[in-house]
């Protein structure tokens, strides 16, 4: 946290930092593997893209976060993990403008998590659509990763209570834009479809392999407008 490797119980911020308070912040998550992080320059560029999106000072060089992600990588007792690397406003007096919080707060995150159980993708996993819907674009730009997720949440919790294991969100014209947690992809006809960031679709990293790797392998992929008729007549 702001430089410094510090056990769960010591890593701290005040209760009056924007993060906390407003949800003014920005992350990125991203995994590693036999101790190296997955495509890092692409997370580091993306979080800088967002704090410059929300006008938030990065407080630490590219360099020197990747030096941070080493070092925690270095720490943990397991070969693979996730980070989540979050920067926050910073600490500031009560009210919406941030014009006098103080220097931004860096916090980096190594832990263990599993989105899908391992069974469920051989198997497959249930999804419905949620009521709750993609923030618009218009209102805030998905390509942001903003600290606040709470129609996510609110997405997920109506899986749960619908005895699904994911959930779709539309956005408010009624089109695809992406799991609570993650991007969607369909296949149809032999056409790898994916939606589009306009209707609500985060650019995720893995999202934008997935392109190349289609690509690379002649397999027709684009971005485009789905609804969930589409989800229901995919092949796959």
């Amino acid at each position: 946290m702001n430089g410094h490797l510090r056990p769960e119980q010591e890593a701290v911020i005040p209760v009056m930092d924007h993060g906390l308070l407003y949800g003014d912040g920005v992350f990125e998550g991203m995994r590693f593997y036999h101790r190296r992080p997955f495509r890092l320059a692409a997370h580091l560029q993306r979080l800088a893209d967002s704090c410059s999106a929300i006008r938030l000072t990065l407080p630490y060089t590219r360099e020197r976060l990747a030096e941070a992600v080493d070092e925690i990588i270095g720490a943990f007792p397991e070969e693979n993990g996730y980070l989540r690397l979050m920067v926050t406003r910073g600490t500031g007096p009560m009210g919406l403008d941030p014009a006098s919080c103080t220097r931004p707060n860096a916090i980096l995150i190594a832990t263990r998590l599993e989105m899908v159980h391992p069974e469920l993708r051989q198997e497959g996993i249930r999804l419905v659509i949620a009521a709750t819907r993609r923030l618009p674009a218009d209102g805030l730009d998905p390509r942001i990763k903003s600290l606040n997720y709470l129609n996510h949440i609110l997405a997920r919790m109506e899986a749960t209570q619908a005895g699904a294991d994911e959930a779709v969100l539309l956005n408010s014209q009624g089109r695809v834009a992406e799991g609570s947690a993650e991007n969607l992809f369909i296949v149809r006809d032999g056409l790898l479809a994916t939606p589009r960031p306009v209707d609500g679709a985060l650019k995720g990293i893995t999202r934008g392999i997935v392109l190349e790797l289609a690509a690379g392998l002649n397999i027709p992929a684009r971005e485009a407008p789905l609804t969930p008729y589409d989800l229901y007549t995919a092949d796959e």
